[in-house]
């Protein structure tokens, strides 16, 4: 734009509207540079709820390293000042208008940043949450405790998961979708099936699934409607001393308890690129050994990033 003479336009002077269309256009970095403090209205036009409806921080990754013992990573402090300095200014400018929040599978979050976050988005109704090492109980729970809208959650698979299935069900009674990423046990499935009876959409993608996991899930949600198992390892335990088998196809016991479900997803075709990539990491997928991204993909629409 022209600075001078009688009829130039400032900055400022731009449509708001016009300026919410350019900024809808920009990544999380972007959004978060300092846009909000070049004029008020720009700063107006940066608060505008379309351009917070998702949060999305799949760009953000943790620098860390394995360790030994819990929570099993060590971040970087950087790393953490990062994140700290993202969601603060999302979280500002986004004004408690969040419903759909996304975190990266190697975005370690702390219980200080879950709880922050979870006080300034009380309208969430999706979290896509791959990594829970740094979480402790009490700060995964004391989320879920403010998150009463919450419909669709994408987790780990966890060893203890009956405390965070209880609150989901004492606090989050529009709860619908499920998403776990890792094995799924027998376990897991009798969880699900108490503290989660009214669950209507479930993928279990790419991990180890046991037979008779499976079968407590589909005698126990009884409205379930949507059952991914697309490139599942899927394991059968016979009665001892016989070992255990992977089953090459869905046999009639499965079919026969499935045929209520208006859609099930599955794949275990063994030349197909995502099932020999699940056997070959043993059910537990290893992303960072494949595409950017690919971790976002599922065959079911709203769980899919």
């Amino acid at each position: 734009m022209e600075e001078d003479g009688p009829d130039a336009k400032k900055w400022e002077d731009l449509d708001i509207d016009i300026l919410v269309k350019i900024f809808q256009t920009f990544d999380i970095f972007e959004l978060t540079s300092g846009i909000a403090r070049v004029c008020s209205t720009w700063r107006y036009a940066a608060c505008d709820p379309l351009l917070w409806r998702t949060l999305d921080l799949s760009m953000l990754k943790s620098n860390f390293i394995k360790i030994p013992l819990e929570p099993y990573v060590y971040v970087d402090g950087r790393s953490d000042k990062t994140l700290t300095r993202v969601l603060k200014i999302a979280l500002n400018l986004s004004r408690g208008n969040i419903s759909t929040l996304i975190f990266h599978f190697n975005l370690y979050v702390s219980d200080d940043q879950l709880t922050y976050t979870a006080e300034r988005c009380p309208r969430l109704k999706r979290l896509v949450l791959p990594a829970w090492n740094r979480i402790k109980r009490s700060g995964i729970c004391k989320a879920i405790s403010m998150w009463q809208d919450l419909e669709s959650l994408t987790m780990p698979s966890i060893a203890n998961p009956p405390y965070i299935m209880e609150e989901i069900s004492k606090n989050c009674k529009k709860f619908s979708e499920l998403k776990i990423m890792g094995p799924c046990d027998m376990f897991f499935a009798h969880t699900l099936a108490n503290c989660l009876p009214n669950l209507k959409v479930l993928s279990l993608r790419c991990s180890m699934l046991f037979k008779d996991a499976l079968l407590i899930i589909l005698d126990g949600l009884k409205h379930l409607e949507v059952l991914n198992i697309s490139h599942c390892i899927l394991i059968e335990v016979p009665p001892p001393p016989a070992p255990r088998k992977v089953l090459k196809e869905l046999d009639e016991s499965i079919l026969e308890k499935a045929c209520g479900i208006r859609e099930l997803v599955t794949c275990m075709d063994e030349v197909c690129v995502m099932c020999r990539r699940t056997r070959l990491d043993e059910g537990l997928m290893r992303w960072y050994k494949y595409e950017e991204g690919l971790w976002k993909e599922d065959e079911i629409k709203c769980l899919a990033i």
